[in-house]
């Protein structure tokens, strides 16, 4: 039962970090180079600092911490870039972090996700540093999301095309 929940438990934080994936491609879709570091004022950030914020947040929680390999984030520079990464640069940088980070989950044994350890000053178990990242990501991908809507005047992004979003809770 336990590897049953553990294997659970790793394949649904494994669908939402594809689902923030997705959305932010779809977002990505909209925006041009220069729309990647627009800000809406000098203490806001743009996409393009977001994106960087995610690929060290994620490298330095799930890659380093979960991954047992040295933590070398420089968190401030990642809200400092102004310019240096083009749309495609970044977009790739943030799936290959993903997809590193995932690889990582997969391999998570149920002693490393109860393990704690200290990341960022902040004490949590490998399930809450899985949570935290999975949480943050979305989070994050909600500003995305927004910057894109406020920067192209758009209603939808299409992130849920096709779907019927009113259908009714079943027992599966």
């Amino acid at each position: 039962m336990e590897k049953e929940i553990v294997e659970e438990f790793i394949e649904q934080i494994i669908y939402r970090l594809d689902e923030s994936t997705r959305m932010v491609t779809l977002s990505f879709d909209h925006l041009s180079d220069d729309d990647i570091w627009k800000r809406s004022n000098d203490l806001s950030n743009s996409v393009g600092n977001l994106v960087l914020h995610l690929c060290g947040n994620i490298r330095q929680y799930a890659i380093s911490s979960l991954g047992n390999s040295e933590d070398t984030r420089v968190r401030d520079q990642e809200f400092d870039a102004t310019e240096g990464f083009s749309k495609k640069d970044l977009l790739d940088k943030l799936i290959d972090t993903v997809e590193t980070a995932k690889r990582v989950l997969k391999s998570c044994a149920a002693s490393e996700l109860l393990r704690k350890r200290e990341v960022q000053g902040f004490t949590f178990s490998g399930i809450g540093i899985a949570i935290h990242v999975t949480e943050h990501y979305s989070y994050h991908t909600g500003q995305i999301a927004f910057w894109t809507k406020q920067l192209k005047n758009h209603k939808s992004l299409g992130f849920y095309d096709g779907i019927n979003l009113n259908k009714k809770n079943k027992e599966c």
